[in-house]
């Protein structure tokens, strides 16, 4: 008889234990988007060349590394948001050859990452209102904990790719 009491006696105090235990969860913050990612400043470590016909064809070398030519070792892109995260001017720095508008001014198609794989683009713009698209990025690797992230300018004729190239950035603090 006594063990069945004490035997009551724990299960009870179990569940008034659990039953004690209030979570807090917070208070409500807006969700991480991309723009939070990858706005600042960012330093070329490596910009690839990819032959776009080769690589279709199996012709190789289908890849060349541009990043000691040219200067872009000195390729820097600063992306800029205001206060509230929203995207504002990009600007290119370093003496190296322009592969798309050196600046302008920019916004992603997705604010948060896509759950079907599909890449992120970024939009390049000529003015504030963004009206006037100059040019088009794909955001192939987000940046993360590592800060990195890998982006992707395609050429195209007739709506068939020939040649990419594919930058591979770092944060710079």
């Amino acid at each position: 008889m006594r063990c069945k009491t004490v035997y009551w006696l724990a299960l009870f105090m179990c569940f008034f234990a659990i039953s004690c235990d209030n979570t807090e969860d917070g208070s409500y913050v807006n969700p991480i988007t991309i723009y939070e990612k990858v706005n600042g400043n960012w330093g070329l470590t490596n910009l690839k060349m990819v032959d776009e016909v080769a690589k279709a064809n199996k012709i190789e070398p289908s890849e060349e590394n541009l990043s000691t030519y040219f200067n872009y070792e000195d390729f820097k892109i600063n992306l800029s948001v205001d206060e509230n995260n929203k995207p504002t001017s990009y600007q290119v720095t370093g003496n190296v050859p322009p592969l798309f508008a050196p600046k302008g001014y920019w916004q992603l198609s997705s604010d948060f990452q896509q759950t079907s794989g599909t890449a992120t683009r970024i939009y390049l713009y000529s003015d504030a209102q963004k009206t006037q698209k100059t040019d088009e990025l794909r955001l192939i690797s987000v940046p993360g904990k590592n800060e990195e992230m890998q982006l992707q300018l395609v050429r195209s004729s007739g709506g068939t790719p020939f040649v990419s190239y594919i930058f591979k950035l770092t944060a710079i603090n």
